[in-house]
Order: C-alpha cells, then sequence, then structure tokens
C-alpha cells in the first residue's frame, strides 16, 4: 500500500465529525506547502508495538540526534488523538516560538514548543493555524531570528 493509499485509509478510518475535519485539514496543509513530501508514520516501533498515534506527515528536514546520527522525517504532521486533533511543527529551534506567535490568536487550542492541540476546527481560526503550517513547512531547522 503506497503513502497515498495508508493516508487515505487513516483519515477515512476515524469517525465523524474528526474524518471531515482530518480532510479538511490534510487539503489545508497540501494547499499550503504545494508538492511538499508526503509521510504516514503507524505509531510502531520496529517491533511491531504501538509507541504513537499515526500521523500523516509533511515536507521534508533532516534530524540530529545528540550522538550525532541524522534520520530523515517530516515537518509538518497531522494526527487524531481521542479528545481532538493535533498539528506537530517540528523543527523549530525557539521552543516559545509557536506559542507566543500563534498561541494567543489561535482560540480554543494548546500550544507546546511543537504541537497545536484542539478538540474541532470550529474552536479555533484556521487561518492562523494555516499560518503556523506555512511557517513550519519553510523553517527547515533555520534558527529564527
Amino acid at each position: 500500500m503506497n503513502i497515498q493509499e495508508q493516508i487515505k485509509n487513516y483519515i477515512t478510518s476515524q469517525t465523524e465529525p474528526k474524518r471531515t475535519e482530518m480532510q479538511e485539514l490534510h487539503q489545508l496543509v497540501l494547499q499550503a506547502l504545494p508538492g511538499c513530501r508526503l509521510w504516514f508514520d503507524n505509531g510502531k516501533n520496529s517491533e511491531n508495538k504501538t509507541v504513537s498515534n499515526p500521523t500523516i506527515g509533511y515536507g521534508f528536514q533532516i534530524i540530529k540526534y545528540a550522538d550525532g546520527k541524522t534520520r530523515d522525517f517530516f515537518q509538518i504532521g497531522l494526527s487524531a488523538n481521542k479528545t481532538g486533533i493535533s498539528v506537530y511543527i517540528l523543527g523549530i529551534e525557539d521552543k516559545a516560538y509557536l506559542a507566543q506567535t500563534y498561541g494567543k490568536k489561535l482560540g480554543k487550542a494548546s500550544v507546546t514548543g511543537y504541537c497545536i492541540r484542539f478538540k474541532t476546527l470550529k474552536d479555533i481560526n484556521v487561518d492562523i493555524l494555516e499560518a503556523a503550517v506555512r511557517f513550519g513547512g519553510k523553517t527547515r531547522n533555520e534558527k529564527i531570528s
């Protein structure tokens, strides 16, 4: 099964209204980051043990670990969770930037150094979320000045 099929299956496996909202967000990210690389992480480790929620990934970055090893990974992640939806914006060096720049404008969302979590799209300003996604898609581990 290719990545497009995995993403489609993941979205359609969600119950309504989360299914429709995940589809809307998937389209929003594709429009915000045209031509980006797509990923699908099923949330399982090499022993097939569930370690995280499945995540749709967008974009490309190279993560460098403390031991010097590197790994190809996505920049933006979209994941359903028990209480709503999480949008991950990875590769931002300043862990306060996301909350300071977008937090108050987003609406009813929890914003950490790399994650925007909300219950439903009705609770947030989707234009602000799109701006955060666009920002995350162009950072590519660059330092914020």
